[in-house]
């Protein structure tokens, strides 16, 4: 067993102080959105709401739309435009192109702020060539602890993107990172459709906020002495 911790302690600081105290790389991604709307409505404070507005951004491929974003009860047009605002300046300006992933800790670096879902996210990270970022794609959220996955499901966004790699990954809401025989078999099967496709399967990570377990690392999936993508 080949299991990489974190050294990270929660804190019980207020969304703003966390983010003074801290630095936004601090905050999750829910306490971020809880900052960006700044208050709730009457029945449902803003971390309820930053809740659901969570679960719909990991559900939705690409940027909601103003009319999707609005059926969110106690958001509003008003704070629905700021949400997509942000969201496209930020596609804009940063995104995640150029982005390498050299190792599983860049692919878990990549995709950590997810560990802290309660239900279980199956993520796809589609790579070029030079194993730069394509996309980070929410395959299908589960029921907690439990996630069913196709090949066809994985493989069809990669595809349209032309990747020649991708790297797989999974949170486990308990915190323990130890693979299930139900991940080992979707870690073959995921494996297996990949050589078919011609797309280099660098990894499948279980992760959580204290850290993660590499099947790369652990049985050599890569094919490389150095356990490196």
């Amino acid at each position: 067993m080949d299991y990489q911790k974190t050294n990270e302690e929660p804190g019980d600081l207020l969304p703003r102080e966390k983010l003074l105290s801290g630095g936004p790389e601090a905050l999750s991604d829910r306490e971020l959105l809880s900052i960006l709307l700044n208050t709730g409505i009457k029945g449902k404070n803003v971390r309820v709401l930053a809740e659901e507005l969570l679960e719909k951004l990991d559900r939705s491929g690409n940027i909601p739309s103003l009319k999707e974003l609005e059926k969110i009860s106690g958001l509003g047009r008003s704070k629905a435009s700021l949400v997509i605002a942000m969201l496209e300046l930020g596609r804009r300006r940063w995104g995640m192109r150029e982005t390498k992933i050299c190792s599983p800790e860049d692919a878990y670096n990549l995709i950590r702020h997810y560990a802290d879902r309660r239900q279980e996210r199956f993520l796809c990270i589609s790579l070029n060539g030079a194993h730069e970022v394509i996309a980070v794609r929410v395959v299908t959220v589960g029921l907690v602890n439990k996630t069913i996955v196709h090949p066809r499901e994985v493989f069809s966004d990669p595809l349209q993107d032309r990747a020649s790699a991708v790297c797989v990954a999974h949170n486990h809401p308990s915190g323990k990172l130890k693979p299930s025989e139900e991940d080992d078999e979707i870690t073959l099967q995921l494996k297996s459709a990949a050589n078919i496709l011609s797309i280099r399967f660098l990894d499948h990570i279980i992760f959580s906020a204290e850290g993660y377990y590499s099947y790369s690392r652990a049985r050599n999936l890569s094919e490389n002495e150095k356990k490196q993508y």
